[in-house]
């Protein structure tokens, strides 16, 4: 049965689109398409066939093995408790400046970004930590919950993530290089937030009264950062420096990551068999959640070129005379409109298949560009009214934290990640120079 692209394009991937906005998980949704498609246009029976073989291929792909072992790496720090080491180590650092609960949470948040995979255990962690202790000294609830959230999207940024992984494995663009090039964006954002947090307490004390603390001298006030922060960001500097000096692979690089956290917390006898097993069970149900999912990717990517829906839209896009900056406007405008109804591996997933052709075809570097598709989707992480850590903060937040204080605390950030997303249109080196340089 033969179709024009366009009714190609909207069977495929209009209904893959309305399944998603109806609620229905992305890997049947994805599945559905993909068996409807593969009816219409692979061929039936054959194309079912040709279904299972792409499934087996997406999922037993070499480069997606970083995705387990960098979650891993976060569920350790996790369940052994290392994790309230480092906000300890930060904290006595940190001395009295204005919101400095606020700020610890933003410098915690980051060395947890280079060391998790995990943007939600993150969020979830800092929450649960941190909130009620600054909501207990009088913090607005406004200027206690924004920095949790907002740091916890720049975890997406900062290498090791497994969106990161995710997105240059969809999408074929290098994977080291994708993860190299967030950094300097994701400390951007980092520095940015402390910046606000300070300047918007000296404004507004209220926001964020300011308590006695404790002060430490000498050793004890840089024991846990000798003991505990720097060894575990050394962690950051193997996984980064082993790939940017050509020394290993992504996957080898997570995997001296994975072994690297483990022989720390086995150093610091915290590595229990019940936090290990912990460990290894939530990071079972995180990859394969993630891996299920890839099952329909390829195949769907597949049907829709088959079909001739991606050559079509691209050669219609690209035949409105329209200069390479407007289609880049337009192709980031649909990331962040998407980003507030549907997730970040749906978004991957619906529009890698036509934008990458389009990538290509206008000659665009390929790490600038997957940067900025890592920025939008960072932004969907923090779009009221769906946004997962939104979600995620309501169910570690008190009582006394409306969704209302957590829609009003992410604007702020989200204003600062759109400034950012527009210097990086503007300026590409931001993306582009640590990669060239390390490459």
């Amino acid at each position: 049965m033969m179709m024009s692209w366009q009714a190609a394009a909207l069977l495929l991937l209009g209904g893959s689109t309305v399944l998603l906005f109806m609620g229905i998980p992305v890997a049947f949704t994805f599945l559905a398409v993909n068996l409807i498609g593969a009816s219409l246009y692979l061929g039936g029976a054959v194309g079912i066939e040709q279904i299972v073989r792409n499934s087996v291929v997406a999922v037993s792909s070499f480069s997606l093995t970083p995705i387990p072992l960098f979650v891993l790496m976060g569920e350790i720090l996790f369940h052994t408790g290392l994790a309230l080491k480092v906000i300890e180590g930060i904290e006595r650092l940190i001395s009295q400046v204005p919101g400095r609960l606020a700020v610890v949470a933003v410098v915690a948040g980051t060395v947890f970004s280079a060391i998790s995979g995990s943007t939600i255990a993150t969020t979830a962690m800092l929450g649960s930590l941190m909130l009620p202790v600054m909501l207990s000294r009088g913090y607005n609830p406004v200027m206690a919950t924004g920095p949790i959230m907002a740091i916890g999207a720049v975890d997406m940024l900062i290498p090791p993530s497994a969106l990161t992984v995710l997105l240059g494995s969809l999408s074929g663009i290098s994977i080291s290089k994708l993860l190299i090039g967030g950094v300097v964006p994701g400390l951007i954002l980092s520095v940015a937030f402390v910046g606000y947090i300070v300047v918007r307490v000296l404004l507004n004390p209220k926001l964020a009264p300011a308590a006695k603390i404790e002060e430490r001298h000498g050793w004890a006030k840089y024991e846990l950062l000798v003991l505990y922060v720097i060894p575990l960001i050394s962690i950051f500097v193997v996984v980064v420096g082993a790939m940017s000096g050509g020394l290993a692979t992504p996957t080898e690089s997570a995997a001296l990551g994975a072994i690297a956290t483990m022989a720390l917390a086995a150093g610091y006898r915290v590595l229990t068999i019940k936090a290990l097993m912990t460990a290894l069970k939530g990071t079972m149900i995180i990859s394969a959640m993630i891996l299920f999912i890839i099952l329909g990717a390829t195949t769907f990517s597949q049907i829709l070129s088959f079909s001739g829906a991606t050559e079509g839209i691209v050669s219609a896009i690209l035949g409105h005379g329209l200069s390479p900056g407007m289609i880049l406007a337009g192709m980031l405008l649909l990331l962040i409109f998407l980003g507030v109804f549907v997730d970040q591996v749906s978004m991957m997933l619906i529009t890698l298949p036509v934008f990458m052709p389009i990538v290509q075809r206008l000659d665009l570097d390929l790490v600038w560009f997957g940067v900025l598709y890592l920025i939008c989707m960072q932004l969907g992480l923090l779009l009221p009214p769906h946004g997962l850590l939104l979600m995620t903060m309501r169910g570690v937040a008190p009582p006394q934290v409306t969704m209302g204080d957590i829609f009003r605390a992410v604007v702020p950030y989200i204003i600062m990640s759109l400034l950012l997303l527009g210097l990086i249109v503007l300026v590409p080196a931001v993306a582009t120079w640590l990669p060239a340089l390390l490459g």
